[in-house]
């Protein structure tokens, strides 16, 4: 499986080393546009957001916004075999079936990347401060692809990208309890006591945030290394329940979403899932849909 890496990054600081470096990357390519005037034509932030209806015919190349309102106004553009008039409208072309003059708008094809986000890389499609993107970190494409969850500014690790809402969404939601498993180097030596606790649970200003499984992969003298999983995603509540109970967190790494694992995948570097890992994350939500709901669930070296 052919992976690649991006040859022009900022600085990520130390590496986590992930015990495994069978596999050298080859060379990738960036994407264009990562500057905000470009940013417009990028895809919604948030996935499975459906898009107005003159956004998706530009984007297939029938005109610009302008010259797409007026066929939409014009009485030509049929959505689901009814025809649609009004400016605004909203449409997932994933899921619909979109004609204009009766010509049937082909589909985009539906694409998965992982991608090993490194440190000071955003996960937004918009930035003020022109910060590298991780959609940034994947080839040029037509397709409109946004990032599965989120992981913050100082995270690293694995995060997907695709324009697959519909799995995107249930990845993400808490009801799914897909799981995220992180590599976390921390401040101190976390006792037992701490340990019990964070599986119990801490009150955040959202909720109980409870660690489904955590434990010590290494200890240093004065930091320890962590292995967490994590069936909910709140806003940095990795660092914010560990700096609860007195543990800084240094260096955070993400290895792995449901049955996707980094593995080898070097920083700034990205590789397309197969279909049988595609189809291993739509098995990974469908248990997850007929199991009971958790509970209240909360959602540098390290070996």
């Amino acid at each position: 499986m052919t992976r690649h890496r991006v040859r022009s990054l900022p600085p990520a600081g130390d590496r986590l080393s992930l015990g495994d470096r069978s596999q050298r990357s080859g060379s990738g390519k960036r994407r264009p546009g990562a500057s905000p005037a470009a940013s417009e034509a990028q895809p919604p932030a948030r996935p499975g957001r459906p898009e107005r209806l003159q956004k998706v015919l530009a984007w297939a190349g029938l005109g610009s916004r302008r010259q797409c309102e007026e066929l939409i106004r014009s009485g030509r553009v049929e959505v689901d075999r009814k025809v649609v008039t009004q400016l605004g409208t909203r449409v997932d072309p994933l899921r619909q079936r979109i004609r204009v003059d009766g010509v049937l708008l082909p589909r985009p094809d539906r694409v998965y990347y992982a991608v090993h986000k490194p440190a000071r890389v955003v996960c937004t499609h918009r930035d003020p401060s022109g910060r590298p993107r991780v959609v940034d970190l994947v080839p040029a494409s037509a397709q409109r692809l946004f990032p599965v969850g989120r992981l913050d500014l100082h995270s690293e690790g694995l995060i997907l990208l695709t324009n697959d809402g519909e799995l995107a969404n249930q990845l993400t939601h808490p009801r799914y309890g897909v799981e995220k498993t992180y590599r976390v180097l921390v401040a101190g030596r976390p006792s037992p006591e701490v340990l019990a606790t964070l599986r119990r649970g801490v009150h955040l200003a959202e909720g109980l945030a409870r660690v489904k499984a955590i434990r010590v992969k290494k200890q240093f003298k004065q930091s320890t290394v962590l292995e967490m999983v994590l069936q909910e995603g709140r806003n940095r509540e990795i660092r914010r329940v560990l700096a609860r109970v007195g543990h800084k967190v240094l260096r955070l790494l993400r290895i792995a979403v449901g049955p996707i694992r980094l593995g080898n995948l070097p920083p700034g570097g990205w590789r397309r899932l197969s279909p049988n890992e595609v189809d291993r994350l739509r098995a990974a939500v469908q248990r997850k849909s007929r199991a009971p709901l958790p509970a209240k669930a909360g959602s540098s070296r390290l070996t």
